[in-house]
């Protein structure tokens, strides 16, 4: 594969994630992102009894051009992490599709103008049951998504020729400084790699990343336009998805 010709004009792409939907992701990271003319994808998850009201400011990102991403209605982690039993330890193959697929009907409301869709693995995680019954849900995602966003290894990022589009390589950015944001995606980007980097909260409390570290990234991401290409999964995706497509 010919790196160079795939991301003609640019050497590379980054996308920028973010999980949740928390406040501060409203507040403070699309407004930052806005002013620089910088889209990302933001994976939602929805408490079911709130679900409308929680989703309502979500319009107007969508409007504006952000991706809306499923990251399930249940947020399902392993019963190791929460500390506790009715974690995706003890759900089926069909109970998490089940879920998920709820979450989608309910954010078409809000994005019906998309004509693609991400998933975001919550907490990272692709599996569900334990030991002996224990099976990936990677199909699942593959079979209703373009794409679907797990992570891994600090500083990998995602071939396009050979990156596996259901489970895409995530990088978290929790603590780090601008400066180290900024050196993974020049140092990968240079290799014709997809970067996609995972936020949470900016100038939260955890899984956070602070509001300045944040801009000196935006601002490098500004600069550097030219020669990175910043966009949201569901259109770096498309354009893998299309090369993969052509070349089995």
């Amino acid at each position: 594969m010919d790196l160079k010709s795939f991301w003609a004009p640019h050497m590379g792409a980054v996308s920028l994630t973010f999980d949740d939907g928390r406040p501060s992701q409203l507040q403070k990271a699309i407004p930052a992102m806005d002013k620089r003319g910088i889209k990302g994808s933001f994976y939602l998850s929805m408490k079911k009894e709130t679900w409308e009201k929680d989703l309502l400011p979500w319009k107007e990102v969508a409007l504006a051009g952000h991706e809306i991403g499923n990251h399930s209605l249940s947020h399902l982690c392993s019963n190791n992490l929460i500390g506790r039993r009715g974690g995706l330890d003890d759900v089926t193959l069909p109970e998490i599709e089940t879920d998920i697929l709820a979450a989608q009907e309910r954010l078409v409301q809000i994005a019906p103008h998309q004509s693609q869709w991400t998933y975001a693995y919550t907490c990272y995680e692709t599996f569900v049951g334990r030991g002996v019954s224990r099976q990936s849900y990677v199909p699942v995602i593959a079979k209703h998504f373009l794409s679907g966003r797990g992570g891994g290894e600090y500083g990998i990022a995602n071939h396009p020729g050979r990156v596996d589009l259901a489970c895409t390589h995530g990088l978290a950015t929790d603590r780090m400084s601008g400066f180290e944001m900024i050196g993974l995606v020049e140092a990968l980007a240079a290799q014709g790699q997809w970067v996609i980097l995972v936020f949470h909260d900016i100038d939260g409390s955890r899984l956070t990343v602070g509001h300045y570290e944040f801009n000196l990234l935006l601002d490098y991401l500004h600069r550097r336009s030219g020669e990175v290409w910043t966009a949201p999964v569901a259109q770096v995706a498309a354009k893998i998805a299309g090369y993969q497509a052509a070349h089995p």
